[in-house]
């Protein structure tokens, strides 16, 4: 999920996109969710209706219901920079993890448990066979 809060100047130039994205053709339509995705965190699919058209009257309309909220300049520089730390508390919660699983890649904390499981299922399925039991 995405943002719904944003300036006047962010919904200015969403509406303007939008407007461009109904216009497009099907790559340009893909390019512009993908912008909006990246520099707004603006995910259509948060507003709109699925298999419905998404522009700039719905996003209008969202704003009037006020499920998108414009804030001003300053909070919405603030609400980035919050967003920031916490991705960056994140990425090293998720090194640190990794690192205690003993892991290279910070990306395969994860990994690292289902690879240690595999290999105790393995070890556990073959202890099995050699004690003769059937699975």
């Amino acid at each position: 999920m995405g943002r719904n809060k944003y300036s006047e100047k962010e919904i200015k130039i969403i509406r303007m996109l939008l407007g461009k994205k109904c216009a497009g053709t099907r790559f340009q339509q893909k390019e512009i969710r993908h912008q909006l995705r990246c520099n707004f965190e603006f995910n259509i699919s948060d507003f709109g209706e699925q298999g419905k058209a998404f522009g700039p009257e719905e996003l209008d309309r969202c704003v009037e219901r006020g499920v998108i909220k414009i804030l001003d300049d300053a909070t919405i520089a603030d609400m980035k920079e919050k967003r920031e730390r916490d991705r960056q508390r994140d990425a090293e919660a998720l090194a640190a993890l990794a690192e205690e699983n003993g892991a290279e890649d910070p990306t395969s904390a994860e990994g690292a448990d289902w690879q240690k499981a595999l290999a105790d299922w393995e070890a556990w399925e073959k202890s099995q066979q050699e004690s003769g039991e059937t699975i």
